[in-house]
């Protein structure tokens, strides 16, 4: 007696296999990419956060004048993102950046609108006192840097005890040298460094030089690339196909685009 067998016995087998062939190209092609797949979720995330603070502020958040705003008030965190990166690689941990940020910050300016021009007595715009305030700055980072990596690594204390004690000093003189208040007046140069506009001064590069920077930087990547995949083939490493290459280079070119292209400027509106 013959047997009649469903044409489609499994279902939900029928529909994963389906899924799985559509998704399967995807996936190859993030492979053959080395994508970072966490990398791209959170780059999803940020998109969705993006567009809808845009569609709830009516347009505002994407526009130019906010996307200025925004990077120039997350370039200190990136900085000190990027300094992290090490600390955290060499299993270790800086409680005390945020502090120190705000302890160096508030010692240039005290230096630029106090110290120089009235303890020493030399006045206000001063056309040297923004280089020295920067290298001052600098240089007591360093200082207070390597103090705590000097106890750290030669004198065996935890970087997590070290650093605390640093969050607490740190944030401690800031109040010491004036509780907290505003230092003002910001030296004009000072001002623009940070995207402000003193009089018809703008602290930015405007519209062409922001392109001819956006396309040295360009050239600069596919320059390191190949320059990479030649040192790699040299010493036999594995290189990404040139295809995969091109595509991640492209991708990088366009970021810069954008990052270069801002409609309507020079309009602060």
């Amino acid at each position: 007696m013959a047997v009649s067998v469903p044409s489609d016995a499994n279902p939900e087998r029928s529909s994963r296999s389906t899924l799985g062939g559509a998704i399967a190209p995807i996936a190859a092609a993030v492979r053959t990419l080395e994508v970072d797949t966490r990398l791209l979720g959170m780059l999803g995330a940020l998109l969705v956060i993006w567009v809808g603070f845009n569609i709830l502020s009516g347009g505002t958040f994407l526009s130019p004048r906010n996307l200025w705003n925004l990077s120039v008030q997350s370039a200190s965190i990136a900085i000190m993102a990027t300094g992290m990166v090490l600390i955290i690689v060499s299993r270790n941990i800086d409680l005390s950046v945020g502090s120190m940020l705000g302890f160096l910050g508030y010692s240039m300016a005290m230096i630029q609108a106090v110290w120089i021009p009235n303890d020493l007595g030399f006045g206000h715009e001063q056309p040297w006192i923004w280089i020295v305030t920067l290298v001052l700055g600098i240089a007591l980072g360093a200082l207070i840097g390597g103090l705590q990596g000097f106890v750290v690594a030669y004198g065996g204390v935890p970087s997590f005890i070290v650093t605390l004690g640093g969050l607490l000093v740190w944030r401690g003189l800031i109040f010491r040298y004036a509780q907290g208040q505003t230092i003002a007046p910001m030296e004009s140069t000072f001002q623009m460094l940070g995207g402000g506009t003193v009089g018809t001064r703008v602290g930015a590069l405007g519209e062409w030089p922001s392109w001819i920077l956006g396309i040295v930087l360009c050239v600069a990547i596919v320059y390191l690339q190949i320059a990479s995949r030649r040192r790699k083939r040299r010493y036999g490493f594995p290189v990404r196909p040139s295809r995969c290459s091109t595509r991640r280079n492209t991708g990088s070119r366009c970021r810069l685009g954008v990052c270069s292209y801002r409609p309507g400027w020079p309009s602060r509106s």
